[in-house]
């Protein structure tokens, strides 16, 4: 009985190997399965190299046929990161404070190039009565994520007026969120202030009367800090290094075409948050948001050594990191 149950397993284990065959994209007398590559990213405009590859195609492109393309969207950088070390997604796009608090963890993550700098502003909501910094103590902030890079740069900034979150014994509280639902927290008085990316910083302005407090050329690293990077691991460089380098490629595509092209990458960019987040963002919301934001590859290797000694002191990382081993920019052409 025993050896009749073995023989019927293995048939059931032929049969579905069998059947995983058919549905696979192998071809007849092929031994090579389709590769998938998952690409990652967030609905918003700095994230927009990834959205307009995405379009054109370029990540396709490059990567050639037998290359299959996924690509998944993120509320935050927390929950692109877990995905990135679980191996949900090969490369992607986020910022650079989860990168950094996730490394010094002894996360494998590589910061492959930049993608955007810039697009970060502190708004306040019109009910909070705040007209200027001096009235935030006591008042509620909220960010995507605890040690986000806009929380960074907002607890940065206030660190001259002395002023700092209850989270290292100052007055003003911190909660976290989606920025797509920031509007109704503004008008729900949840919160009064928000460190936000745009295009939710002038979407706030326009359809709640929020109010910029500090804009982006004034936030902390505000103009210099790479505020979206492009990163995967060093274990997946290590395995796959030349598609990795076509990932970087697309991306440098992506931002040569948001160069040229900037209405049609407005266009790209509006239609992919709206399909993500259900929200449709007005051309003169895009269009002042697309103003403070700055498409680049580069990676500015010493600012990002600055935003980690800031958030050592802000104790979101313990210790000053070496980020030697975090940036590998050896594929941006």
């Amino acid at each position: 009985m025993k050896k009749k149950l073995s023989i019927m397993g293995s048939a059931i284990v032929l049969a579905a190997g069998l059947l995983a065959g058919c549905g696979s994209s192998e071809s007849a007398g092929s031994s090579q399965k389709e590769k998938t590559v998952v690409i990652g990213y967030f609905p918003n405009i700095d994230h927009a190299p990834a959205m307009v590859a995405k379009e054109k195609g370029y990540y396709e492109k490059e990567l050639g046929k037998g290359v299959k393309v996924e690509y998944k969207t993120f509320p935050d950088g927390g929950a692109f990161m877990t995905a990135l070390k679980t191996g949900d997604i090969d490369a992607g796009l986020v910022g650079p404070g989860p990168v950094m608090n996730n490394f010094t963890n002894g996360a494998d993550v590589k910061i492959l190039a930049g993608a955007s700098s810039g697009g970060t502003a502190i708004v306040a909501s019109k009910k909070s009565g705040i007209n200027s910094v001096e009235d935030f103590n006591g008042k509620t902030f909220i960010t995507p994520g605890v040690g986000c890079t806009h929380d960074v740069q907002m607890e940065t900034f206030l660190q001259d007026y002395g002023i700092s979150s209850a989270r290292i014994g100052g007055t003003l509280k911190h909660v976290t969120g989606n920025p797509a639902q920031y509007a109704n927290m503004f008008e729900s008085g949840k919160v009064d202030l928000a460190a936000v990316p745009e295009p939710w910083a002038s979407q706030l302005v326009k359809q709640v009367g929020a109010k910029v407090i500090v804009d982006s050329s004034k936030i902390s690293y505000g103009q210099t800090l790479p505020n979206t990077i492009l990163v995967s691991s060093g274990k997946k460089i290590k395995e796959d290094k030349d598609v990795i380098a076509k990932i970087v490629k697309a991306q440098e595509e992506a931002i040569a075409f948001i160069e040229k092209n900037p209405e049609e990458a407005k266009e790209i960019t509006v239609k992919a948050i709206k399909d993500i987040t259900k929200q449709e963002l007005d051309k003169d919301v895009i269009d002042q948001a697309w103003k403070n934001i700055h498409f680049t590859s580069d990676v500015n290797e010493e600012v990002i050594q600055q935003f980690a000694n800031s958030s050592v002191e802000l104790k979101f990382l313990k210790e000053k990191p070496d980020f030697a081993a975090l940036i590998d920019t050896q594929f941006i052409k």
